[in-house]
């Protein structure tokens, strides 16, 4: 998995990044399918900005989280992107794995 942190009108410290990345830690246990992980925080005025783009087989997923506190923000955007992996997650394995058709036998059959 590739992992990618910027920051836009910010400096991303040490410690943003390793938050950044326990939160992810916490996603990614539920999908082990992430190729490219792309992560962009930023400031506008009061409004601190967290975006994220997750490339998983088959398609890519987007979060965008807005707050006044980036570690807020931060903790939403893992939240947002925790659902939509879930219900991808389970979308896939409802396509993949088809369910076997039971056969129901009735006294005349046997």
């Amino acid at each position: 998995m590739n992992l990618n942190i910027s920051g836009h009108h910010l400096e991303v410290t040490p410690a943003i990044r390793e938050y950044v990345m326990n939160k992810l830690a916490r996603v990614l246990r539920h999908f082990d399918h992430v190729i490219d992980v792309n992560v962009v925080l930023s400031v506008e005025k009061l409004m601190q900005k967290a975006d994220i783009t997750m490339h998983v087989t088959g398609k890519d997923l987007h979060c965008e989280a807005e707050d006044e506190n980036l570690y807020a923000a931060i903790d939403a955007l893992a939240d947002k992107l925790d659902r939509q992996l879930l219900k991808y997650k389970d979308k896939v394995q409802q396509t993949r794995v088809p369910e076997p058709v039971k056969k129901q036998y009735v006294a005349s059959d046997l």
